[in-house]
């Protein structure tokens, strides 16, 4: 006689992809913790490095590499001095009551510059929340960072500012969703006309679908922790909360400066920020290369040298757009698309 079999459930597949979502961030929380002295000794280390992070840069993976323009290239080879990057909701040192505190997809990404010709800051700290909406969306949103450029050289051609603009009107409206206002037709616009705009735009992102404030978080993950919860004491199945429609209706992206911002986030903190070291070296043996390529050139149009050329490394650096093939699939692919609309 065959043994029956109940059915699997769609809530059973859930809980079971739930209870790996868990693991993950356990796993990631610990690794941050246990990782943050050995990347304060890092950056000791690194800061007494010439050009340490434009050469990182200059060896960045295509994810990255594909939103860098030629003008970024010179502004982040010439004046970038520092990067660090933070899961700030994770606490560190004695304030850290608990290994179980705080989700570590959150991030903090940090741009040190010395002084320069394009803007006045030199620092520029744009932080990523990770949030749960309503109907069951995780993500990264932001808020928008003020630029001060100089007179004529705004890189983004006025999308950060224009995305400042649009959040401060929008919070004195009092709704983050607020379409009907000047600032958005003004940023939409702006939005429209750039398809290759420039890596600074990326401190003007927001989301890649639409504002989640904390308190709409916080709700939808007491509400998850609650069926979460039913669900381990054997408890009849709870029941999926109520969803409002509008929130899978509604879309931001028409005044998103750079609808994969949030991607961008996650390949600076999960690839660029812990291989910076492996790109640096990287970066280095490519330099020897191409010098060692140039010498043996220059011997057999001369007849030869016992004299070694140093290697100019900011040299190296700021001949980026000469010396590299920027296209890295740039050429066949074109810039960044945006993202389907769901």
């Amino acid at each position: 006689m065959e043994e029956e079999t109940s059915p699997v459930s769609y809530e059973d597949l859930a809980q079971i992809e739930d209870e790996f979502e868990q693991i993950d961030t356990e796993i990631m929380r610990k690794q941050y913790i246990l990782s943050a002295p050995v990347y304060a000794k890092r950056q000791a280390a690194i800061a007494r490095i010439s050009h340490f992070w434009p050469l990182v840069f200059e060896q960045a993976p295509v994810d990255i590499d594909q939103y860098i323009q030629p003008s970024d290239s010179q502004l982040l080879a010439e004046c970038l001095t520092g990067l660090n990057v933070t899961r700030f909701e994770v606490p560190l040192g004695p304030e850290r009551i608990s290994e179980e505190v705080g989700n570590p997809r959150s991030v903090c990404i940090t741009f040190e510059f010395a002084v320069n010709d394009w803007f006045t800051d030199q620092v520029l700290e744009k932080k990523f929340w990770y949030r749960r909406a309503a109907d069951g969306w995780t993500g990264l949103v932001s808020e928008p960072v003020k630029i001060h450029w100089k007179k004529g050289k705004d890189l983004t051609m006025g999308l950060t500012d224009a995305a400042v603009r649009l959040w401060e009107a929008r919070q004195k409206a009092g709704d983050m969703r607020a379409v009907k206002l000047p600032e958005y037709e003004a940023l939409a616009k702006k939005v429209a006309s750039d398809q290759s705009p420039s890596f600074f735009a990326w401190f003007g992102f927001v989301t890649a679908r639409r504002w989640v404030s904390a308190e709409e978080s916080a709700k939808a993950e007491k509400e998850r922790e609650s069926r979460r919860n039913k669900r381990k004491e054997g408890e009849e199945k709870a029941a999926s909360p109520e969803i409002d429609i509008s929130d899978d209706a509604f879309d931001d992206q028409n005044a998103e400066v750079m609808p994969t911002g949030d991607e961008l986030a996650i390949s600076i903190g999960d690839d660029l920020w812990p291989g910076a070291l492996k790109y640096f070296t990287e970066a280095q043996e490519n330099a020897d290369d191409e010098m060692s390529e140039a010498d043996f050139e220059d011997d057999d149009a001369e007849g030869g040298s016992d004299d070694e050329a140093p290697i100019d490394i900011r040299s190296l650096v700021t001949s980026k757009g000469k010396d590299k093939d920027k296209s890295k699939n740039k050429a066949e692919d074109g810039p960044p698309k945006k993202k389907q609309k769901k």
